[in-house]
C-alpha cells in the first residue's frame, strides 16, 4: 500500500482552525502546518500535525497543501511563495473565498510550475467546520478532484465539483450572497414582528413550518440574531462586504446589473460604518431596529 500523501495547511483562523484539526485526527499521513499567530498554532498542540518553520518549508515537504485564508490578495502572495519552493506535482487547494479571476490566474501560475491547483471554498458555520461538515464547491479538472476528494471528506459532508478552474468560486460567491441577502429580509420582518407584538422565537418557529424557511433563519436567526448575541472573531460584515464585492467584480466583468445585491451590500456597509466591523454579520438586525438604514450615509 502507497504511504499516505503528506498535508500541508497554511492559515488556522476562525475556519481554518477547525479544518486543519479535522485533518490532523483523521489523516493518517503527516500534517504539516503554518499560521502568523502563535495562539492558532498552539490551539493543535494536541493533535499529530507538525509546525513548519515557514511557507516556503511547508511546501518543500507537502504533497497537497490547503489554504484558510483572508482573500484574493493573501493568496496571490503565499501561492507565490510555494511556487518558488514546491516539487512538480504538489497539488495547491484553495479553500478560500476569492474573486473568480483570481482562483483562474493563480492556477495558470501554479501550472507553469506543474502544480495542480483547486479552487474549493467552504460554506456553513464554524461549528459545521468544528464538526468536519462543511459545504465544499470545488473548481477542478477531474483528475485533481478524485485526487483530493478524501481529503475534503475529512471537513465536510457536502462536496460538489462545479467544473473547471474558477467554478468553486462561482458557486461560493452565489451562495454567499444569498446567505446576506436573507439575513437582511430577516432582519427586516423579525423586527417587524416584534414591533407588532409578536416575539422573535414565535416568528421564527412559525415561519419555519412555511415556506420561509431557510439556512439562514434556522441558524443565523435563531442562534444570533433573536437573542442579539454578535459575538467578536465570528464571520463579520467587513467579510461579509468583501465577499459581496466579489461577486460585483465578477457581475461588472459579465454586464450584470444586481440591485437586489447592491441593497443587501449597502447593510453591510452600514454596519462597518457603525463600528460593527469584527462582529457577526448577523447584527445587521440592529441597524433595522434602530433605524440606521433609514438615513443615507454620509
Amino acid at each position: 500500500m502507497a504511504a499516505a500523501e503528506t498535508i500541508g495547511f497554511i492559515g488556522l483562523g476562525v475556519m481554518g482552525g477547525p479544518m486543519c484539526r479535522n485533518m490532523a485526527l483523521k489523516h493518517p499521513g503527516r500534517v504539516l502546518v503554518f499560521d502568523l499567530s502563535e495562539d492558532a498554532l498552539a490551539a493543535l498542540s494536541d493533535t499529530k500535525a507538525e509546525r513548519a518553520a515557514s511557507v516556503e518549508a511547508l511546501a518543500a515537504e507537502a504533497d497537497v497543501i490547503f489554504l484558510s485564508l483572508p482573500g484574493g490578495p493573501q493568496v496571490e502572495k503565499v501561492t507565490a511563495l510555494i511556487a518558488s519552493a514546491a516539487a512538480p506535482g504538489t497539488a495547491v487547494v484553495d479553500l478560500s473565498t476569492t474573486p473568480v479571476a483570481t482562483a483562474r490566474k493563480v492556477g495558470q501560475t501554479l501550472a507553469a510550475k506543474a502544480i495542480a491547483f483547486a479552487d474549493a471554498p467552504v460554506a456553513r458555520t464554524r461549528e459545521a467546520a468544528q464538526k468536519g461538515a462543511l459545504s465544499i464547491m470545488v473548481g477542478a479538472a477531474d483528475e485533481v478532484h478524485d485526487r483530493i476528494r478524501p481529503m475534503l471528506d475529512y471537513i465536510a459532508t457536502d462536496v460538489t465539483h462545479g467544473g473547471a478552474i474558477g467554478a468553486g468560486q462561482v458557486l461560493k460567491l452565489a451562495n454567499n450572497m444569498l446567505v446576506f441577502a436573507n439575513t437582511v429580509a430577516l432582519s427586516e420582518m423579525m423586527v417587524l414582528g416584534e414591533k407588532a407584538g409578536v416575539d422573535a422565537e414565535t416568528l421564527l418557529d412559525a415561519v419555519s413550518k412555511g415556506s420561509g424557511d431557510s439556512f439562514v433563519l434556522r441558524n443565523h436567526g435563531r442562534k444570533a440574531m433573536a437573542p442579539r448575541s454578535f459575538p467578536a472573531k465570528a464571520f463579520s460584515p467587513a467579510y461579509a462586504v468583501k465577499d459581496i464585492d466579489y461577486v460585483f467584480e465578477l457581475a461588472a466583468q459579465l454586464g450584470l446589473d444586481l440591485p437586489a445585491a447592491e441593497t443587501a451590500r449597502s447593510y453591510y456597509a452600514r454596519a462597518v460604518e457603525r463600528g460593527f466591523g469584527d462582529r457577526y454579520f448577523p447584527c445587521v438586525i440592529q441597524l433595522v431596529e434602530d433605524g440606521s438604514m433609514s438615513v443615507e450615509p454620509a
